[in-house]
């Protein structure tokens, strides 16, 4: 097995890996050991995940821009005129 570039704890690998084994076995009959499916697993994290990972920090980074944005809107709507002369 080789070594995954993005690193889940032991029970959320069990946990993929279980959900994996049920997927291939209901969508396409495929039967898969624990062995096969870890290894699937390990294919499927270095292979796409970690473009799943940076789109998920991007979506992330997009979503603090748009809260920043609002922040920002909110002080300025705060601000006073100074006093006339």
């Amino acid at each position: 097995m080789s070594e995954a570039l993005i690193r889940f704890e032991p029970a959320e690998r069990a946990e993929l890996a279980a959900r994996l084994r049920t997927w291939c076995d209901r969508e396409i009959g495929l039967e898969l050991g624990g062995f096969d499916a870890e290894f699937l697993l390990d294919f499927a994290i270095n292979e796409i995940g970690t473009q799943c990972y940076n789109r998920g920090l991007l979506d992330a980074q997009a979503a603090i821009a748009k809260r920043v944005d609002t922040l920002t809107d909110a002080i300025a709507e705060l601000e006073k005129a100074p006093p006339r002369r």
